[in-house]
């Protein structure tokens, strides 16, 4: 049965005027970071960098000239560590040489250039971690109720009966990019349960029927989760994933993806196997692409050394997408490459 969806989830336009109204919103908003996500959201998508352009440029040099005339004076910055330091790289960078997202293709793999995004702190991502069993939430760590994220709240509200939250990926890697966190004053962990795995496909299949390319995607424990609290990560693309493509076997076709991927039509049949990783506590990424699953089980985070152009691997790099740091690299990756550091990803059991 569809549910009716909040009016923001009307149709792609609407979602996309909500979003770039949301990120002139916080545009007036004092302080670095919301000033940073703004900037790495706008640069991301080249439809709104235009729009915001000129108000970013005048807010970046009174920022500027506030952090340069606190540091001369020996003033204390009550700025987060994080924030201040991806503000100095920013200076030193200057605003008239910020670029915005490039693309291209490698083969059957997709390869961006985002050099806003290399200049995200790194967090529990990059941490060693045995299996997909989270410790339990800690309300004292980085989790979605924090005061300091009101301002990053796209929308709130009730979603399919339950309440859920909206915020903006302070540092995109995908069009639209939000991250969806439902009941977050439950203070859940990042450990999905049957429940939540079919509100999510449910999600899915309706937000399908009103906005075409929308996906929503789960990076499991020890799958590249870097935040503890449940969430998963919305986005909406004009081409499909390459995990996506009818030439892989998984999808009918006749060529061997580089790791395993299972893909489903059935909730209940999803779940039965997303269990069974559960009790083998392997390590997974999932992304809902209306009534379909994509379920990649992988080697935990921190189990090999990744190739030295690798910034990780969590769902966008599982389903073949690789985002670079800098020009060499995204100009001189090619197909051999990278499916060869995805084949490094495969569990020791399948």
């Amino acid at each position: 049965m569809t549910h009716s969806l909040p009016a923001i989830f009307a149709n792609p336009n609407t979602l996309h005027a909500s979003f770039v109204a949301g990120l002139e919103r916080q545009l007036a908003e004092p302080g670095l970071g919301t000033f940073i996500l703004v900037l790495a959201n706008a640069g991301f998508d080249p439809a709104i960098w235009p729009v915001l352009k000129d108000s970013l440029a005048e807010r970046y040099a009174c920022l500027a000239a506030e952090v340069s005339e606190g540091l001369r004076s020996g003033r204390k910055l009550t700025y987060p560590d994080d924030d201040l330091m991806v503000f100095l790289k920013l200076m030193a960078m200057g605003f008239g040489s910020i670029t915005g997202t490039e693309w291209r293709r490698a083969g059957p793999w997709e390869v961006q250039f985002n050099p806003l995004r290399a200049l995200r702190p790194a967090r529990a991502s990059g941490q060693k971690v045995a299996g997909c069993t989270p410790p339990a939430f800690n309300p004292a760590g980085f989790q979605f109720n924090k005061p300091f994220l009101r301002p990053e709240i796209l929308w709130q509200g009730e979603l399919r009966r339950h309440p859920a939250r909206l915020l903006y990926n302070k540092f995109p890697f995908a069009g639209l990019h939000g991250l969806l966190v439902p009941e977050p004053e439950r203070q859940l962990p990042q450990r999905l349960t049957q429940d939540w795995h079919l509100y999510v496909w449910h999600l899915a299949e309706d937000l399908a029927a009103t906005l075409p390319g929308i996906g929503l995607a789960y990076n499991s424990y020890g799958g590249q989760a870097s935040v503890n609290h449940l969430h998963f990560q919305s986005f909406v693309r004009e081409t499909p994933l390459p995990v996506e493509a009818g030439h892989w076997r998984h999808n009918g076709g006749d060529s061997d993806y580089p790791l395993p991927c299972h893909v489903f039509t059935s909730a209940l049949e999803a779940w039965f196997f997303i269990e069974s990783l559960h009790g083998r506590d392997q390590p997974y990424n999932l992304i809902y692409a209306g009534n379909r699953l994509y379920c990649l089980p992988r080697r935990a985070q921190g189990s090999h050394a990744g190739a030295p152009w690798s910034a990780g691997h969590a769902w966008y790099e599982l389903a073949g997408g690789v985002t670079t740091f800098n020009r060499d690299d995204f100009g001189n990756l090619d197909a051999a490459a990278i499916a060869g550091e995805l084949s490094t990803l495969k569990p020791i059991h399948t």
